[in-house]
């Protein structure tokens, strides 16, 4: 194609961007016009009036926000069809004011063509054109053709016959610290699993760079959109396995036009907590084992209790006696009722405080009937000896506070504990002031389903429900009044009390997503979950409870396990609480990590006898990995490499990878260097889960090995994080799979 053809095809399509992005304009224009009247308008009407002022707002709002998230890339490429159409595809639906369609949703079934079509099986595509943009203007144009015959025949010779341009373009760009989405280049296997069903669970196993994770928030986006009214409802949670995980994901779906979707890490699943702390290996294991889940039942039970013998209970001046067998007998009543022990307690203390009430009536020489019961139980209840005994029988607990209890009483521990060894005893025992860790969150979860709410949250929480809706029901009223003084005539259709509920259930549908991340009973529509192998089967329950439809996206690749309470096998993590109701996808192509790292890394990781993934690389790589031998000072020879390797790299990402006992010294060392903590960064290969960067400095590997249980599947998680080159600085000898690695002197800086 001539210079002076291309010139044009990208004025023609220029032309064709601006069109759409002037309708972006208009619709935020549009947009932030009605939110400005709507918040001008105050809340004066009928309740009515007030729901559907607020819900407008609220649609609005999201509307802005959806609006301006596609910014970047609104349109990424078109499709000429058969019918001499074409389908322009972008990041969201647009219209012109006469209902013309401008710009297919990417998820909308008319663009499924634009990822799956191949000449084999064109579709009615004649030919895909991918757009590269930066900003507002057309960079570069990519065409393929599916069917030659009628190109030729419909079109000028001047396309680019390039299949991979776009997705070349993207793989090799320098990385910024946030994932970015791939609406652009979605291949075809990628958008068979995006598409899948919403029903079961569905495990999406791939090995690193196969693009588990931005398949499955693409995924997580297409759901939102084309089961809508059912998710709307229930909200979509998206697990991830650290913080800064979450922030470098955190953009893709508001990018995609959602803003619905809860992000959390494990160890945030339990409001209240945001789990920092670290377990041992020995103390992970063991906490992510289903016999914690029976060790936490019987402490429970432990603290329903039977006095040892009888007890005197003054009343008031009198003195009653409360006898072992009425504890045991009200004990087994609220046991049988199977209810958690918060809630059951109520029946125990009600069946104690009538037994007791029987005893007052006797002492006072009164009869136990219908008059004098009220006064009596409330004189049992004013009586510290009574509110103390039935404490002592049951407390009222919360789950952080039975853990921590039981954690710090190592004989607590040895009495409930008898499948645990010494050793896993041990493990577990810590002092009360101990940080939460992400293990953790899944027994206080566990606690906390086995104790139900404890007498005061209820009543608290009635007394401020009662408080809301007393308000709401009188506001309500006092306009139905209004309505009656202005209309005496007119028949009443409603009541102030299904006025006000009407209001409530609108609300409620508002605030959905808001709500979802801070109540522990919410059940989500669906729940994606990324670096699935991590999780144990303690944190599998807590999923499952957040769940129970068990709609479920699962990505994750058990050969890079790190966890030692993690999956080995999906079939053992999953069969037990779905059977054999799952289903299995499998990615096959790396696009991340070149081919030349990859041998290395799939090298090193079949030497300790797990079996990688099977998947082929997208692209060799220019670079090959290198080893050095460091003589000297271990921080220095860093402090240069990271130095020469920034100057060399110009934008984009590095990340030194080191085995997490010495990642806090080597931090401190870099952390006065230029890019420190933003272009550059220091991170265990736990932290670097899921992440990618141009370059990777991995340093000691026999230190990562030997680091943990899993330290094969460490090293393999930190060598396949690269997209460009791979160093490794070590003074211990290396494994055998990196002993022939090239020196940095012989491998040059010239790409080959």
């Amino acid at each position: 194609m001539t210079d002076a053809a291309m010139a044009d095809l990208l004025r023609a399509e220029q032309a064709e961007l601006d069109i759409r992005y002037a309708r972006l304009d208009e619709l935020r224009a549009e947009t932030a016009r009605t939110l400005a009247q709507l918040r001008s308008s105050g809340t004066a009407g009928t309740p009515a009036a007030r729901v559907e002022r607020d819900a407008f707002l609220a649609l609005n709002a999201q509307n802005q926000q959806r609006l301006a998230a596609v910014e970047e890339r609104l349109c990424i490429g078109r499709l000429n069809m058969a019918d001499g159409t074409d389908r322009y595809v972008g990041r969201i639906g647009l219209t012109d004011r006469d209902g013309v369609r401008l710009l297919l949703d990417w998820r909308a079934p008319a663009a499924q063509p634009f990822y799956r079509a191949t000449p084999a099986v064109p579709d009615g595509v004649v030919s895909r054109r991918h757009l590269s943009t930066a900003g507002r203007r057309v960079t570069g144009i990519s065409d393929e053709v599916l069917d030659l015959d009628r190109f030729t025949a419909s079109h000028a010779s001047t396309a680019t016959l390039s299949a991979e341009g776009a997705l070349m373009l993207a793989l090799n760009a320098h990385r910024t610290g946030r994932m970015r989405d791939i609406v652009a280049t979605i291949q075809a296997e990628q958008d068979e699993i995006i598409r899948a069903p919403l029903a079961g669970v569905l495990v999406v196993q791939g090995g690193p760079g196969t693009g588990k994770t931005v398949v499955a928030l693409h995924r997580a986006a297409y759901l939102l959109y084309a089961h809508r009214d059912r998710l709307a409802r229930s909200g979509v949670l998206v697990v991830g396995p650290n913080a800064r995980f979450l922030r470098y994901i955190e953009q893709v779906l508001p990018s995609l036009g959602e803003t619905g979707v809860v992000l959390a890490t494990a160890g945030q699943l339990f409001p209240g907590v945001d789990a920092q702390g670290v377990d041992s290996p020995e103390a992970a294991l063991v906490k992510g084992d289903l016999r914690m889940a029976r060790l936490l039942a019987a402490a429970v039970k432990a603290r329903q209790r039977v006095p040892a013998g009888p007890v005197r209970l003054d009343v008031e001046g009198s003195t009653i006696t409360l006898y072992p067998g009425d504890v045991e007998q009200a004990r087994s009543r609220a046991q049988q009722s199977r209810k958690p022990h918060n809630v059951a307690r109520v029946r125990f203390a009600g069946d104690l405080l009538e037994r007791l009430a029987g005893r007052l009536a006797k002492v006072l020489k009164t009869d136990l009937d219908a008059d004098s019961r009220p006064e009596l139980i409330n004189a049992l209840r004013n009586s510290a000896d009574v509110r103390r005994e039935i404490n002592l029988c049951w407390m009222p607990l919360t789950a952080e506070r039975l853990l921590r209890d039981l954690y710090a009483d190592a004989e607590a521990l040895g009495r409930l504990t008898p499948r645990l060894s010494a050793a896993e005893r041990q493990a577990l025992q810590r002092p009360r002031s101990a940080p939460w860790t992400p293990a953790d969150v899944a027994l206080l979860d566990e606690a906390a389903e086995l104790l139900g709410a404890d007498e005061a949250q209820l009543d608290e929480a009635g007394r401020v429900a009662a408080a809301e809706r007393a308000h709401e029901v009188e506001y309500a009223g006092r306009v139905l009044d209004m309505i009656a003084d202005m209309e005496p005539d007119a028949p009443r259709m409603t009541t102030a009390d299904a006025l006000a509920q009407r209001y409530e259930a609108t609300a409620d549908r508002r605030v959905l997503v808001d709500e979802a991340a801070s109540d522990r009973s919410w059940a989500f529509g669906h729940v994606v979950v990324d670096e699935a192998q991590e999780l144990s089967a303690m944190q599998w329950r807590v999923l499952m409870r957040r769940c129970p439809s068990r709609s479920m996206t699962v990505v994750g690749d058990t050969a890079q396990t790190g966890s030692p309470a993690g999956a080995s096998s999906w079939g053992r993590m999953l069969d037990s609480y779905v059977g054999g109701r799952w289903r299995l996808a499998e990615l096959t192509v790396n696009y991340r990590t070149p081919g030349r790292i990859m041998q290395v890394a799939t090298q090193a990781l079949a030497e300790s006898g797990i079996k990688p993934s099977t998947m082929t690389s997208a692209r060799p790589g220019d670079w090959p990995p290198t080893a050095e031998r460091v003589t000297g000072e271990l921080a220095a020879t860093l402090i240069r490499t990271v130095t020469a390797e920034l100057a060399a790299l110009g934008d984009g990402r590095l990340a030194v990878i080191v085995a997490a006992q010495a990642q806090p010294e080597l931090a401190r060392a870099l952390s006065g260097q230029p890019g420190a903590g933003e272009q550059v960064v220091v991170l265990s290969p736990a932290q670097c889960k899921g992440l990618e960067f141009d370059v990777v400095v991995l340093v000691e590997p026999a230190a990562i090995l030997a680091g943990s249980p899993r330290g094969p599947s460490d090293l393999y998680v930190a060598m396949t994080r690269s997209t460009q080159r791979l160093r490794i600085l070590h003074q211990q000898p290396l494994p055998a799979a990196l002993t022939g690695l090239a020196t940095p002197e012989q491998a040059g800086r010239t790409p080959r």
